[in-house]
């Protein structure tokens, strides 16, 4: 399937620049998507962050360069994309659990991470319901977090970032916003601006004004698939999105949009099992 090869492709480019420099956007732009949404992709599907493979593909190389002996760390080191050895060391270890030296002693035991290969599973065990609308452009005021971030700053900024909204009491004050405008709830906003990540909001969409020290966003017109969740937070919503990306968009005719993805949360107990929710996934039709 294209999708897939497209996706394989851009691990080709990966995997042939392990020993130079790594360009993200040139990734996105050989698999059809923005840099932000590519490595949002590649996360759901291989099941760690772009930039943790890339770590681990370089330490396994580095790994067995040491094995051949021959060459000094400080080479290896540069080789891979590290300008000192403490930092090489450090993230040798890490891997290991042994410094790159050690490595090259006869019957050490090292960890390899073997190339990634993307190929098509069709579950369909389960399943998801969803409708596609095509909504007019609306304005979310609420609290931002604007700052430059790939995939694994946002898995650990993001759930941080909730946390010091709700301490300061600023849930209480986002939900005051929503009017009825749609969608209606608490919103968890990625916004993509020209291909790269650009902020996230928890905001509601509204007419209202922005309280003090909130921003507001104006998401554009669009279509977006809604898929409906039910369970305990965050567990639901991150089992549904690693779905939909795995399981859903591969054989929707549907591609990846780039405009803002959305989490929608209602009032109720986010820890119940019969809590409810909502992913919007910004898609265009395939060419």
């Amino acid at each position: 399937m294209e999708w897939i090869q497209r996706l394989n492709q851009a691990v080709d480019y990966i995997e042939n620049n392990l020993d130079r420099v790594i360009h993200v956007d040139e990734a996105a732009k050989i698999a059809a998507c923005s840099t932000f949404h590519f490595q949002r992709m590649f996360s759901y599907i291989a099941g760690v962050t772009l930039g943790d493979y890339i770590r681990k593909r370089r330490m396994t190389l580095a790994a067995f360069e040491m094995l051949q002996g021959g060459q000094k760390v400080i080479d290896i080191a540069v080789k891979y994309g590290y300008d000192s050895p403490t930092a090489f060391n450090r993230a040798f270890q890490a891997i290991h659990g042994m410094a790159p030296t050690a490595a090259k002693n006869e019957g050490v035991s090292l960890t390899v991470y073997p190339r990634i290969t993307f190929t098509l599973s069709i579950k369909g065990d389960e399943a998801m319901n969803f409708r596609i609308e095509t909504k007019e452009g609306f304005r979310i005021a609420g609290y931002a977090l604007k700052e430059p971030m790939t995939m694994e700053d946002c898995l650990e900024k993001v759930p941080v970032f909730w946390q010091e909204v709700a301490a300061k009491g600023g849930i209480e004050k986002v939900c005051t916003l929503v009017d009825g405008t749609e969608p209606q709830g608490i919103l968890g906003v990625s916004t993509c601006d020209n291909g790269e990540f650009s902020g996230y909001y928890i905001a509601a969409a509204t007419k209202q004004p922005c309280a003090e020290g909130m921003e507001e966003y104006f998401v554009p017109q669009g279509t977006w698939a809604i898929f409906d969740c039910v369970g305990p937070m965050p567990h639901a919503i991150q089992s549904l999105q690693q779905r939909i990306i795995t399981e859903w968009l591969p054989t929707s005719g549907y591609e990846y949009a780039a405009a803002p993805d959305i989490e929608v949360y209602y009032e109720g107990d986010q820890s119940a099992a019969n809590y409810r929710s909502q992913v919007w996934l910004p898609i265009v039709k395939k060419q």
